[in-house]
């Protein structure tokens, strides 16, 4: 019968990996990981606001969402001007090409757009904004 060796008592072989001579290749070390903090809540709010904007825009342009128009509502820009009056010629003023109504669509924008935040750069775990 053979003798059971635990790894214990019995010292492992090690592998070390060394640069040839003459060589300056230096051996990348691992990078920490950065934990960033969304607000999960407002990215889906986000998310389910640009969904419905491109549907609009497909009963607006009459067409499938590939052949709409590329339009850039932003909303963050939106959310920069003082009033919804403004928020709502700079929409009108988008959608100056569409030939259908648009006025149920800039009011349903501007009340969905209303209570919602600005989008800002995400912080790393912990990091406080003054």
């Amino acid at each position: 019968m053979a003798a059971v060796t635990s790894p214990e008592t019995t010292p492992q072989p090690r592998v070390y990996f060394q640069t040839p001579p003459g060589t300056e290749d230096e051996v990348p070390q691992k990078q920490g990981r950065v934990t960033v903090k969304y607000d999960r809540k407002e990215l889906r709010k986000r998310l389910n606001l640009e969904e419905w904007i491109v549907g609009q825009l497909t009963q607006l342009y009459d067409c499938e969402e590939e052949e709409v128009p590329e339009l850039e509502i932003d909303v963050d820009e939106l959310l920069d001007l003082p009033s919804d009056v403004e928020r709502a010629l700079k929409v009108k003023g988008l959608l100056a090409d569409c030939f259908k109504p648009t006025d149920a669509f800039v009011a349903a924008l501007l009340e969905r757009v209303r209570g919602m935040q600005k989008l800002s750069t995400p912080q790393k775990k912990g990091e406080v904004t003054p």
